[in-house]
């Protein structure tokens, strides 16, 4: 007999998927590159007869270049790429979007998570785009008979792209993908001011709390340690910054930031981000030094940057003061504050929304032009850079978007730039 769906569910389901559809359009309104593109995409049908497999944070920003994709000819399948990122409404709003399946959903356990990556990749995607590069490896590792059908991928984070690096290093690496994540619109916007902002932002309604006065401690000075350091630091907190790089360190102190080793920042700092992208960075020894009240929250990919499990088996107990908020009680007396389970906390934390549209807007014009560009060939197995040009189609969309004018070089100027011949 077939199961049927109880009206309170269907009613439930359905008042979820128009929230998130509510969600998508309101993202859309504020995406003016993606639009565009979707336009063109529209038209020209770039991505015809290519079936394209997602592993990303699956809320409206990213539901927004899905429907893009899927308007140039695409059929996607997507899922979550952490397991507590995904907008069930908005992943439900995608599933009924034609030519579109989404996976993703919030909360689920390891089995579940690797579970809709399986059926992401039953799929048989053409196309990967990868927020971490999960989808690149568990083809290469698992499902090697995919790589006969893959075209070539796209990875947005600068995690995955270490990741894929590494990978390329070995010779390992069998189809080519673009690093979205190294280009000028994706670092200068999405590193800087949507981590920036989006991490504190997380940080400050998960805790209720202010940044002025207070001393933040940002682990790794990076594209996205610049940004948070630069906005805690507006907002009138006094920042130290920890790095193992030493021309970033130097940076970080000619920038006006207190510069320390994360052994003596531990006993100085009232709330910890790191920003690596590796692992552990705040381990034992720093935990043995932070002040009672400590929060501690994690900016990179990747949920290994804070030892939550050395922080477990130093506490006495735990508790949830706030949702978003584990607490780990440590023997004399002291209290250390998790957010968002050492996950990615402007994406994990009940109350975070990502990073903010108009940044997205960029990034994801960037994901777009870059997925256009593969399909049509020419690029040999290993990480690419996004080419110049599409990186300034971007910015021209936008600038175009927002009714800014800029000048041209007029011809006299560009053959003085190209020539040598011209002295002082």
């Amino acid at each position: 007999m077939a199961t049927t769906i109880p009206p309170s569910v269907g009613q439930r389901l359905d008042a979820d998927r128009e929230e998130g559809r509510r969600k998508i359009d309101w993202a859309r309104q504020h995406m003016p590159i993606v639009e565009a593109l979707r336009e063109r995409f529209e038209t020209d049908q770039p991505l015809a007869g290519e079936r394209i497999g997602m592993a990303m944070h699956v809320e409206a920003k990213t539901a927004a270049l899905v429907e893009l994709l899927a308007a140039g000819g695409a059929e996607v399948a997507i899922t979550g790429c952490n397991p507590l990122s995904t907008h069930n409404d908005v992943s439900l709003a995608l599933d009924a979007v034609d030519d579109v399946t989404s996976y993703a959903a919030h909360g689920v356990d390891e089995e579940r998570y690797y579970g809709a990556m399986e059926a992401v990749l039953d799929h048989g995607p053409t196309v990967t785009v990868d927020d971490g590069g999960d989808l690149v490896f568990t083809i290469h590792e698992d499902h090697p008979e995919l790589l006969d059908s893959v075209v070539a991928g796209t990875e947005e984070t600068t995690t995955g792209v270490h990741r894929l690096r590494a990978m390329a290093e070995d010779n390992a690496l069998e189809y080519p993908v673009i690093a979205v994540n190294d280009t000028p619109m994706k670092r200068l916007f999405d590193n800087v001011h949507g981590t920036g902002e989006s991490a504190l932002s997380s940080i400050a309604m998960t805790t209720n709390l202010s940044w002025a006065g207070k001393t933040v401690v940002v682990a790794g000075f990076g594209y996205c340690g610049k940004g948070v350091a630069r906005k805690a630091s507006g907002q009138n907190a006094h920042v130290v910054v920890a790095e193992v790089d030493p021309r970033r360190a130097l940076e970080a102190h000619m920038e006006g930031y207190e510069v320390l080793p994360m052994a003596e920042a531990a006993g100085q700092g009232d709330v910890f981000i790191t920003t690596t992208g590796n692992r552990d960075i705040i381990v034992g020894e720093h935990f043995e030094e932070m002040a009672d009240g400590t929060i501690l929250a994690n900016a990179g990919h990747f949920n290994v940057e804070i030892d939550l499990d050395a922080l477990g088996d130093r506490a006495v107990g735990t508790d949830q003061p706030r949702e978003g908020i584990e607490a780990y009680e440590m023997p004399d007396g002291r209290q250390l504050n998790v957010l968002a389970e050492g996950r990615l906390v402007n994406l994990a934390s009940p109350v975070s929304m990502g990073h903010p549209v108009e940044v997205m807007d960029q990034s994801f014009g960037i994901q777009a032009v870059c997925i256009r560009e593969l399909v049509d060939g020419g690029y040999d197995p290993g990480v690419h850079d996004v080419p110049d040009h599409l990186d300034r189609e971007v910015a021209e969309v936008k600038l175009d978007a927002e009714g800014i004018a800029i000048d041209d070089l007029t011809d006299e100027q560009q053959e003085y730039l190209d020539s040598w011949q011209h002295g002082t």
